[in-house]
Parts: structure tokens; sequence; C-alpha cells
């Protein structure tokens, strides 16, 4: 990886700063633009195939709910049915969604070049050891970002389809599900497990700025339990499957990220 030009100079004014900043985030923009424009594009692909998929019983998620349950003789795994229709109620709402979610799209694919962008803003403060280092942290910061997403899309996002497409509370009310509705709620339970496995990046700074330690953390195991099963909460539907679906491996990556900000501490002692 390339040291970028900037690294020679570490005097710079805090105008400089900002110029330099610009530059970066400009570049990110237009990143998240191209990637927007080619999601716009492919709208077929984006939206039959990959956003409208958790909505089909023939789904990868399904079937392998389908083979557990016949191994395990558990008819209730399977799903055959996902019992609601999506509608457009606005004139432009098809337009406005396909607007909005060709920059979701490109938000998420350009989400390494935007990393990288930050990270050649940051480079320059950085001393030669540290920029060898942040290697590992700019492939980390993307394989947890893809790995979240994933889990979201192909984990949460089923279940809440499955547990809310069959909920009801009367048999004479017939799920009509508005079209944007369903895709936000794709889109954004994708994002917010996307973020939430970035917990220990989060923690990594944290600790580097002194700000928590890994004794701190190890001691509020239990806050964080709470804190993260209050967000499982928000993020899935109603049911104690979903919400420790989600509970266990955050609290995992927590518990990565006391051993992370551990050897944050340790390096600043040696």
């Amino acid at each position: 990886m390339p040291i970028p030009p900037e690294a020679e100079n570490n005097t710079m004014s805090f105008m400089d700063h900002l110029g330099a900043l610009r530059s970066h985030l400009v570049r990110a923009a237009l990143a998240v633009v191209v990637a927007a424009v080619g999601a716009f594009a492919a709208v077929d692909f984006v939206v039959d195939r990959v956003l409208f998929g958790p909505k089909d019983p023939s789904f990868w998620t399904y079937r392998a709910f389908c083979w557990v349950g016949e191994r395990l003789q558990l008819e209730g795994l399977c799903i055959t049915d996902l019992p609601f229709n999506l509608i457009n109620t606005t004139m432009a709402g098809q337009f406005t969604l396909h607007i909005w979610l060709s920059f979701m799209v490109g938000m998420v694919v350009a989400f390494p070049y935007v990393v990288w962008e930050l990270w050649r803003f940051v480079a320059p403060g950085l001393t030669a050891k540290e920029r060898k280092a942040s290697r590992f942290f700019l492939g980390s910061v993307s394989s947890l970002f893809f790995s979240g997403a994933a889990f979201g899309y192909f984990l949460i996002v089923p279940l809440s389809v499955q547990f809310l497409s069959h909920y009801n509370v009367s048999t004479e009310i017939q799920n009509m599900i508005d079209v944007g509705s369903y895709l936000s709620m794709v889109a954004s339970v994708t994002l917010a497990c996307g973020l939430l496995f970035e917990l220990p990046i989060l923690l990594y700074f944290l600790g580097r700025m002194g700000i928590v330690t890994a004794a701190f953390l190890a001691e509020q195991r239990r806050v964080a339990l709470v804190l993260i099963l209050f967000v499982a909460a928000v993020i899935t539907p109603p049911d104690v499957l979903s919400q420790l679906v989600v509970t266990v491996p955050i609290m995992l990556l927590y518990e990565v990220g006391i051993v992370v900000v551990r050897r944050v501490e340790k390096s600043a002692h040696e």
C-alpha cells in the first residue's frame, strides 16, 4: 500500500487540513455516486433479485431452514408461503424509491473506498509503524462491515419477513404492504447489522484515545448486554429468537473488542 504524498508534510495549517479533507470527501462522494449510478442502471438485478429475494419462499435462507427442519423433524421450519403483497400508493413512489435505493446500494458498494479515502487523510499523522499496522485495520473495517451486512440480509431480514408476514390480529385483515416500507426494512436492517459489526473497531479507537480500558469494558458486560438487547429489539421483530440471533454475535464482538483494547494498552506500555 503506497504512502500518500501528504505524509511528507506534517506541518500543514488548519486551513490546509480542511482543504485536504474536502478533497478526500469529494472523491469518496464521487465513488458513492458512481456506484449509485451503476445500481440505478442494474435496477432489475438490485430490486428483483437482491432486495425482493427475502420475500420469495425459495430464498436461500428459507431453504436452509427447511433442510435443518427435515433433519431434525421440525416441520415448522419449512417456509412455503409468505402471505403479503407489495403495493405502491403514490404517483412518483416507484421513481423516488428507485433513486433512494440506488443511493443506499452505492453507499454499501463504495464503503471500502470511502474508508480508504478517510485513511489517506489520517495517514500523514501516523508513524511508520502505525501505517503498517493500519493495513490490517483497513481490511478489518471492510470485512466486518460486509460480514455484518450479509448477516443482516441472509438471516435477520428473512426472520423479520417471515415473522411479520405471518403475524395477524384478525383473519379479516390482509397484508398489503407498501413497497417503500418493505424495502426500507430490508435496507435499514442490513445496514444496521453492518455498522453493529464495527463494534471492535469503535472500541479500538476509544481505547487508543484512553476513553475506555479493557478492565472497564469487562466490568460493564452486563450493561453492554442490556444495550445490545435493546438495539436487537429495535432492529428485529418482537420475538425472542430473532433478538438472540442478533445479540449473541454482537456480544462475541464485544469480547473481541475487549481483547483489542487490552492489546492497545499493552503496546502503549512497550
